[in-house]
């Protein structure tokens, strides 16, 4: 009998609609019922594509026994962290406090005024390697909460005012300048693996956004060894096993440093910041290779991740069927070399192996590898390599396929907008400019629908009940600006500039200081306010970006001012946390270099308004458009007549404008950087 997830849109609450557990979705009816009840509430957060959190449900909440004692002791909160991001960071930050680390599926016990008291991740079964089991740890909270209630509320309430009590260092002493973003480079360069690319050891993350910092870094100050670390990580992963080198497209993370085996789930947000990422490296080197990547990782999210009603879908699992029928990470992606001579034959299965790094001990589990190119093969046939990968991908086809998370995040999707209107626009790629303006579009439609405040996720179109955080608005104001630069539509601009003015008006507070949460939003145990970037950008550092472009296309001061408080975040954790602060360090780089204007006066996709979407100067913002109506779309477009009755060029930053110009070469070189 289905439980009230049913009622639910996201795939990761109905994957257990059917648990015997009696599930309530987050709400204050679960909170009363377990003040009714004089029970506490067990919330316990995932995502569907996460691999431990199917194993917990399957050993305990399919279980009947388990569910049965759960049912009885407790009020069961179950929480996609994608679609609650608010609720995942506020009891994520107090997991951590309490254990020293964090991760999926998260298990916290709650009072029913919603504070923790009792925390812990994944709880097997059985006691193993000194974790209890899970029915101990319900048996140990309820046994609490029953003999030892002032314990209970005493420790809750000492970690609510521990969390209270962490007010957030925000900078406050203005920008981040010179010398922050040479400390930061310094930090990156200590960290940097010199032998495998990215930073850090293992797991090792996809490093988009650190990468983007170190090519805005290269272009304003041609600081070589900023570029050569973003190349040589980029070649490093493109080469790994973390990208799938016959579909496209990027693994969520590398579990050793040398990016051969990845945790294998597709996460929409890494292949967009990395598509975007490897189009940029291609501008600012001409490399073959990071084409090659970004237009095979943009039909990868196309294919694989476009929904029916246009946007992106948020991820594909890690597991799948294998050929036993077991559900196992990875069963899609891997082969064995016997696997390689039934499709390829002989001949071409030996020369598919050494191509593709395809052992007889295998790289990954049970004698199976992950396909790679470790690069000691000497020339190779490039046709011969077309043909074996063609033949394999059709082979891989017909193995089931990996879930897919059908519901769309806002934030992501203005990710990937701004990713496929770029990558479209660099490599004359039309239909990836329409399948960025069709997510968009939707994102309008059903995300901002009648409202006029965003939705945080939908689902076949209908949107969800959450309502959109920070990130959602920055970084889909994000993707409404990249695809204004690239179309000349005026309207995303505007729509852009309506999502930044709720920031101002709802998720700013003192100081420049930005909250994940709008002042008029659910109340939770603490208003969640976190500027680290980590697999995407913060809201905060997303929002500054965003704001940032809107200021320099518009002339508004208040957006300006908006940008630059919040980067004072960046000039107090730059230096010390470089990795963390990824984005915010990009957007620090576009504001030590204006950012520049760029009008161009002619027609949208002419060789000027070309010429100025390939410019590297960070963060650049671009206008296009000819006729009396283009100053009504852009302002920065007013009064810029043509030259001589030729499509002409203006840049300026800084309040200061350079001598307009019809010549492409002489507008590029504007824009070097």
């Amino acid at each position: 009998m289905a439980n009230r997830l049913a009622q639910t849109t996201s795939p990761y609450l109905l994957q257990h609609a059917e648990n015997p557990v009696d599930w309530w979705p987050w709400s204050p009816e679960a909170f009363e019922e377990a003040r009714k009840r004089d029970v506490p509430v067990l919330l316990s957060v995932g995502y569907a594509s996460c691999h431990w959190c199917h194993v917990m449900a399957h050993e305990s909440f399919e279980d009947d026994d388990t569910a049965a004692y759960l049912n009885a002791h407790f009020v069961p909160v179950k929480v996609d962290r994608e679609e609650r991001p608010d609720v995942d960071a506020v009891y994520m930050e107090a997991v951590q406090a309490a254990t020293g680390h964090g991760g999926w599926p998260m298990t916290v016990f709650l009072t029913p005024d919603a504070e923790p008291f009792y925390f812990g991740t994944y709880f097997p079964p059985e006691p193993r390697h000194g974790s209890p089991s899970f029915q101990q740890v319900l048996e140990g909270v309820t046994s609490a909460w029953t003999d030892r209630r002032e314990e209970v509320a005493e420790v809750a309430g000492r970690i609510v005012a521990d969390l209270a009590g962490r007010s957030l260092v925000h900078g406050g002493d203005g920008v981040p300048g010179e010398s922050e973003v040479a400390q930061a480079l310094l930090g990156l360069t200590r960290e940097y693996d010199e032998q495998h690319g990215g930073f850090g050891g293992a797991p090792k993350f996809p490093p988009a956004m650190a990468v983007e910092f170190l090519l805005r870094h290269y272009a304003r100050t041609g600081a070589e060894g900023a570029l050569q670390m973003a190349a040589d990580t980029c070649a490093a992963m493109a080469r790994g096993g973390i990208y799938d080198q016959l579909g496209g497209g990027f693994a969520r993370y590398s579990v050793d440093r040398e990016w051969i085996v990845p945790h294998f789930e597709k996460m929409l947000y890494d292949n967009a910041l990395l598509c975007r990422v490897y189009a940029h490296l291609w501008r600012a080197t001409g490399s073959d290779e990071a084409r090659r990547i970004a237009l095979e990782t943009a039909d990868f999210m196309v294919r694989e991740l476009r929904t029916a009603e246009g946007g992106f879908a948020s991820a594909l699992d890690a597991d799948s069927e294998d050929a036993e029928g077991r559900h196992v990470e990875g069963a899609f992606y891997v082969w064995t070399p016997e696997q390689l001579r039934e499709v390829l034959g002989e001949d071409d299965a030996a020369f598919a192996a050494a191509y593709f790094g395809v052992t007889e001990e295998g790289t990954f589990e049970e004698g199976a590898s992950v396909l790679r190119l470790p690069g000691d093969t000497g020339p190779v046939d490039a046709a011969r390599v077309a043909g074996v990968r063609a033949r394999l991908l059709a082979a891989r086809d017909e193995r089931p396929h990996p879930g897919r998370d059908d519901k769309v995040v806002a934030a992501w999707n203005g990710l990937a907008i701004a990713a496929l209107a770029e990558t479209g626009a660099y490599f004359d790629r039309p239909d990836l400019v329409e399948r960025a303006t069709e997510a968009a579009d939707l994102l309008v439609r059903v995300h901002l629908g009648e409202v006029a405040r965003l939705t945080r996720t939908s689902k076949d179109g209908r949107a969800g009940d959450n309502a959109g955080v920070l990130e959602d608005y920055g970084d889909v104001a994000e993707g409404f600006l990249a695809l204004a630069a690239v179309t000349g539509e005026g309207a995303w601009l505007e729509f852009a500039g309506f999502l930044l003015d709720i920031v101002l008006e709802q998720f700013t507070g003192e100081g420049g200081q930005l909250y994940d949460t709008a002042h008029d939003a659910e109340q939770l145990i603490r208003r969640p306010q976190d500027p680290t970037d980590s697999a995407t950008p913060s809201g905060w550092t997303a929002a500054a970006g965003a704001l940032l472009s809107y200021a320099a296309y518009t002339g508004s001061e208040a957006h300006r001012t908006a940008a630059e408080g919040a980067l004072g975040v960046v000039k107090a954790l730059g230096p010390r946390v470089p990795r963390f602060v990824g984005w915010g360090l990009a957007v620090a780089e576009a504001l030590l270099d204006g950012p520049r204007e760029v009008a161009v006066a002619g027609p949208v996709g002419g060789e000027l308004h070309r010429t100025a979407l390939l410019g590297r100067a960070p963060g650049a913002v671009v206008a296009a458009g000819e006729g009396p109506g283009a100053g009504a779309e852009f302002p920065l477009l007013v009064d810029r007549p043509l030259v001589g009755g030729e499509p002409t060029a203006y840049v300026c930053r800084h309040f200061v404008c350079d001598a307009p110009t019809t010549d492409a070469g002489e507008l590029a070189g504007k824009l070097g950087g």
